[in-house]
């Protein structure tokens, strides 16, 4: 499916990495449109005196960003059916992550994708895996 939307999905399609880089200020407009305003996220005294050495970003983004990922691949008339994914490790304000997804199955015209997200660059590392989602195809 990589590079044409119109072709029917096949199993070890992958999509078309999504990367984006974490903005604090991104960061706070998702906490004020979900209402998570704990500290571990913007205020940088608090988090000095944790010992943590940058805000956090929310846990609920990486859902978000996967469900963008496979809704922009499979197109606007796909349904995320289901979504499940556990956390690796913390990400913090200013890196940069990239989604990654690839199909594993086609079952009644669902398809199960396996999904992951990792922080890119001198820290690499897994950020978000294992992963996993049903996408009912147009």
């Amino acid at each position: 499916m990589t590079g044409s939307r119109q072709a029917r999905p096949a199993i070890g399609d992958q999509a078309p990495a999504l990367e984006r880089t974490m903005h604090l200020a991104d960061m706070v407009a998702y906490a004020g449109s979900t209402w998570d305003w704990h500290r571990l996220h913007y205020d940088g005294a608090w988090l000095e005196a944790k010992g943590i050495p940058a805000p956090v970003v929310d846990g609920q983004m990486f859902g978000a960003l996967i469900a963008q990922q496979l809704q922009d691949w499979f197109g606007p008339r796909a349904r995320l059916q289901g979504l499940r994914f556990r956390f690796k490790n913390l990400v913090y304000a200013g890196e940069t992550i990239s989604c990654s997804a690839v199909i594993t199955a086609i079952e009644d015209d669902v398809a199960k994708v396996d999904c992951r997200i990792d922080v890119l660059g001198d820290n690499a590392r897994v950020a978000v895996a294992p992963a996993s989602a049903e996408v009912r195809l147009a």
